[in-house]
This record gives structure tokens, C-alpha cells and sequence, in this order.
């Protein structure tokens, strides 16, 4: 019959509430966001072709701090390209992350349908690379009925379960700031 101590009791509990705790820090569920926004007077290429072009976020995301682009193939038609990123939190500035992302840009021809798409998996690290999450966006251009560009994105982020409320204000900043930023993009030669 095997004896256990009073100390190893105590270390048995010590070590079954540690495996929690990091079981609930690294543990992490999908969200996910979606939003859209209507561009008037604006072709959906160009709007596409905005987006596509990472040293646009910068204009359009307030949190990105610098990038490089690390590969480009492709053509006009379906380009992929590879980018690292260094960027902020919104409600946490002093805080930096680095991200790397996968973009790919389509464009199918007319005859199936025309559609316009930009999509990306992302990966972002915190603690020096020691704690790494994936999201995966989605945007898509369409023409709006009543004219200009129908903007859809759609977002699919990890997020550490006792963080949730955090991880979705962030998002939600990120994707409201970057939705009203391409608006103001080409609306502001209206103004």
C-alpha cells in the first residue's frame, strides 16, 4: 500500500492548481467578427486592390507599427505574398506583439463570377515569441446595388478563454477602425 504524506498532498494540490492555471492561460477558443461597410463612389477593383496592398494597412489599421514583406508570387489575377508585422494593442499601446501573415489575393475572371477576395492567416506572438496565437481573415469586394462597393470582412481569432472580453474589444477596434478608415479613403476627396 502506497503511503502519501501530508507534504505530498499539499504538492499534489500545488501541482494539479498550477496545470490549471496554465490550462486556462494557454487553452484557447475561436471567435469570431464580422463586419461590412457599403464605399460610395468607388469601384470594388479598386477598393480590392487597396486592401491587398499591405503598406495600405497602415492608413487603414492605427495599430501597425511596421512590416516587411518576406515573399510575393503570383500574378494579377491570384497573387500570394508573406508579411512580418510588428503592431500594438489598441486598449494595451505599451504592449507590442509580432505577427507573420499569409495573404492571398484572387480575382476571378467575369465569366465566374468576378469575385473579389483578399484572405489571410495570421499568426501573432506575445512574450518573445513564447505565446503565439492564429486568426484568419476574410475580406470580400462586391458592387453595392445603389452603387459604390459592398466590403465585407469576416474574422476567425484565438483567444485565451479568461481574455475574451479583451480579444473581442481589440478586434472589434481594429475592424471599426479599419473599415472606417478605407470609407475615409475614398470619400475624403467628397468632403
Amino acid at each position: 500500500m502506497i503511503h502519501i504524506t501530508r507534504a505530498n498532498k499539499r504538492k499534489l494540490v500545488l501541482y494539479g492548481i498550477i496545470l490549471l492555471i496554465a490550462y486556462a492561460i494557454f487553452s484557447s477558443g475561436y471567435s469570431s467578427h464580422r463586419s461590412e461597410t457599403t464605399i460610395a463612389n468607388a469601384k470594388p477593383e479598386d477598393v480590392w486592390e487597396f486592401v491587398a496592398d499591405f503598406s495600405k494597412m497602415k492608413l487603414l489599421n492605427p495599430t501597425i507599427l511596421d512590416f516587411y514583406i518576406t515573399s510575393d508570387t503570383g500574378n494579377a489575377d491570384h497573387w500570394k505574398y508573406s508579411v512580418a508585422y510588428k503592431e500594438k494593442l489598441a486598449y494595451w499601446p505599451h504592449w507590442q506583439n509580432h505577427g507573420e501573415a499569409q495573404i492571398s489575393v484572387k480575382k476571378l475572371p467575369q465569366s465566374k463570377g468576378g469575385h473579389l477576395s483578399v484572405d489571410s492567416t495570421h499568426r501573432t506572438c506575445f512574450l518573445y515569441g513564447l505565446y503565439c496565437l492564429r486568426a484568419e481573415g476574410s475580406f470580400s469586394f462586391s458592387p453595392n446595388p445603389t452603387g459604390g462597393t459592398h466590403v465585407v470582412e469576416t474574422v476567425h481569432f484565438q483567444c485565451p478563454p479568461f481574455l475574451g472580453r479583451f480579444c473581442r474589444a481589440e478586434v472589434q477596434f481594429q475592424r471599426n477602425a479599419i473599415m472606417n478608415n478605407l470609407s475615409y479613403q475614398f470619400n475624403r476627396h467628397l468632403l
